[in-house]
């Protein structure tokens, strides 16, 4: 094996302890040397000991003792040859090393650091786990069996918020996981008093109360809760309207640690006996901004009086609230804060924004189509690809027209709206759900738009919405979850503009929270209003600086002649007395040749009569009769 004789510098850390450093060391390899010699140089290395290797022939009998040295030193110095020319590569190349993390950021794969994983939604970080949010094992439990590993933003958010006592509100796009990002953190407040204070389940006696605005949703809610219940061992029951009373009744005489319900029937309980407010501590109102924009708000003020009423007292036992909403309008919210005091708001960056793995479509009709035939050329395709479709309608009278059109193509469809009774509106949500056989297409108002979890994947708008936040609700329906869906609105001419202005702001990915019809023809009207004071303002500056072009570009010239024709204007002014005094001499004169020749006072106002008779005649017969009557008028007074 031939190679190069090279010196080679390596760090006195690496030395081992008997090597001395005040002698240089001596040793012999079998090497053989190539002219010319190649000297390589190794930067970063100060020379500490050296060791150089000359070309020899081997003897025969060496001793023992003596030729372990040397091959000591050599595999060393092997070793750190195979290590530098690793290095070399890097060095040798002016490349520039990659910067290294920071000491506080934590490294994961692929060279990501913790930081880059933070959430814009108040810089607050995105957990990796629900461990990592405070969750006891009990719930940890529910969660495995429910086959839930990672947290969304709004739980990330919410539940640690919750464990800590505050009152807060959580605002999420739909679908995002709000439900668990409250019932997880209740559960594990319940257990804990229990632990602490020694709190035992009671009859009529509930801790904590859910309030939502649908049956549908209480059923949505009850189910999340009886599922946990499984591994945190608490006891929920529903009280929601279209249901019995009796076995309600039933199910609260029974020891209890929350009700899920609607207002309305919560608030019959309560006046019936059946419900206590005495260990209530925890109320949450799912669908918040229905609450107070749908008619609840006497009902919610109603609930809320008495446990206000206990928790002014010095003693009284306060409570805590949890508000959660898909949007969020500015008077909504300012209810809320009126209702409730120094509540927190929470949002995610996707309040009041499009779903990112929603697809929104937007097709324009004119007055001349038919909007039944368009639905169907939408739909059929969708339901040959086994999609699940929801239709949306505006009004009652829409949601049967579309029902029976679609019927009479033979499409299978199940409604979903007010004139529904409420068992049949499960019955047919249940037919909507289930995998058996073909699924029928779901007609329905926006009473389905709010709280429902279904697998939906193609939405479909019969009838454009009046105004943003309904839009948000019914695209709501899909893509729950991260899942990808669909969405197609039929725009008649009537809504093109509330279409396109939300149709730039889901492409600019803007907000939607303020977006309505009225809103939109406001600012059209004010922008217009604005554009013609802006016109009006722009011709007053121009005709100004008109007319001061024109004062400045007049000459010495122009100035003159306006002095001239001021100038004769003056003087036919001044002439214009001199005529009116000749004419009263020649009325004077006629007198005084009539009073000579003796006429009559009749003859002297005829001949006034004459005389303004021919007051229209020219200047010239006018000054001949005053020489002539002027001669006559001096000899008569000469001759009197």
């Amino acid at each position: 094996m031939g190679t190069t004789a090279k010196a080679l510098s390596f760090s006195l850390l690496s030395l081992p302890k008997r090597f001395s450093l005040n002698r240089p060391l001596f040793f012999s390899l079998p090497l053989q040397v190539h002219s010319p010699p190649h000297k390589v140089v190794f930067h970063r290395f100060r020379p500490l000991c050296t060791a150089t290797a000359t070309a020899t022939t081997t003897e025969s009998a060496t001793d023992e003792t003596d030729a372990l040295q040397p091959i000591k030193h050599s595999i060393l110095l092997e070793r750190l040859r195979q290590r530098h020319l690793k290095d070399s590569p890097q060095t040798s190349k002016p490349s520039t090393a990659s910067p290294l993390p920071l000491s506080g950021s934590k490294k994961v794969k692929h060279g990501e650091t913790e930081s880059s994983r933070k959430k814009k939604s108040g810089g607050a970080e995105m957990a990796s786990s629900f461990e990592e949010l405070g969750l006891s094992e009990e719930v940890m439990g529910a969660l495995g069996e429910m086959g839930i590993s990672v947290p969304t933003e709004i739980q990330c958010i919410g539940i640690p918020a919750v464990l800590n006592g505050k009152s807060v509100v959580l605002g999420s796009h739909t679908g995002s996981g709000k439900t668990l990002a409250y019932l997880l953190p209740l559960v594990q407040l319940l257990r804990r008093d229990e632990a602490l204070h020694g709190m035992l389940m009671k009859p009529r006696r509930p801790r904590a109360v859910v309030l939502c605005p649908t049956r549908e949703l209480c059923e949505q809610v009850f189910r999340v809760a009886k599922s946990i219940s499984h591994h945190a061992r608490f006891r929920s029951t529903m009280v929601s309207g279209g249901g019995r009373l009796r076995p309600q009744e039933d199910s609260l005489n029974s020891p209890i640690d929350m009700v899920v319900g609607t207002p309305g029937r919560v608030l019959q309980h309560i006046e019936d006996g059946n419900l206590v407010y005495g260990d209530i501590r925890y109320l949450v109102l799912d669908e918040a901004d229905t609450m107070f924009d749908h008619g609840f708000g006497p009902d919610i003020r109603k609930f809320l009086g008495p446990l206000k009423n206990r928790a002014s007292k010095p003693d009284g036992l306060g409570f805590q609230t949890v508000l959660v909403t898909a949007t969020m309008t500015k008077a909504v919210q300012k209810l809320v804060d009126e209702e409730f005091q120094g509540i927190a708001h929470l949002r995610t960056s996707t309040l009041h924004k499009k779903i990112a793995s929603a697809r929104h479509d937007f097709i324009k009709l004119s007055g001349s189509e038919n909007k039944l035939e368009a639905l169907l050329q939408v739909l059929e395709p969708s339901l040959a690809k086994g999609n699940r479709v929801m239709v949306f309608c505006n009004t009652l009278n829409s949601s049967r027209a579309v029902d029976h059109f679609l019927n009479e193509n033979q499409i299978s469809t199940v409604n979903y709206h007010g004139e529904v009774p409420a068992e049949q509106r499960v019955e047919n949500l249940e037919r909507f759900k289930s995998n058996d056989g073909d699924c029928p297409t779901l007609v329905c108002t926006d009473l389905a738009a709010r709280g429902l979890d279904l697998d939906v994947d193609h939405v479909i708008m019969f009838d454009f919405p009046l105004n943003s936040i309904d839009y948000l609700h019914r695209t709501g329906r899909t893509a729950r979850m991260g899942a990808k869906g669909k969405v197609t609105s039929l725009v008649a001419k009537k809504n093109l503009i509330l279409a396109t202005r939300i149709e730039e702001a889901i492409t600019k990915n803007e907000s939607l929270e303020s977006l309505s019809v009225d809103s939109i023809k406001r600012d059209l009207a004010r922008s217009h209003v604005n554009e013609q004071k802006e016109r009006n303002a722009k011709m007053v500056r121009v005709s100004s600086l008109k007319n001061k072009a024109k004062t400045a570009s007049k000459s010495p010239e122009a100035r003159s002649k306006a002095i001239v024709t001021r100038k004769t204007a003056a003087a036919k002014s001044s002439k214009a007395p001199a005529i009116s005094k000749a004419k009263k001499v020649v009325k004077v004169f006629k007198t005084s040749k009539t009073s000579s020749r003796g006429s009559t006072p009749r003859g002297t106002a005829s001949s006034g009569k004459k005389q303004s008779g021919s007051r229209n005649s020219g200047v010239v017969r006018s000054t001949s009769k005053l020489n002539v009557v002027g001669f006559r008028g001096r000899s008569a007074v000469k001759a009197g």
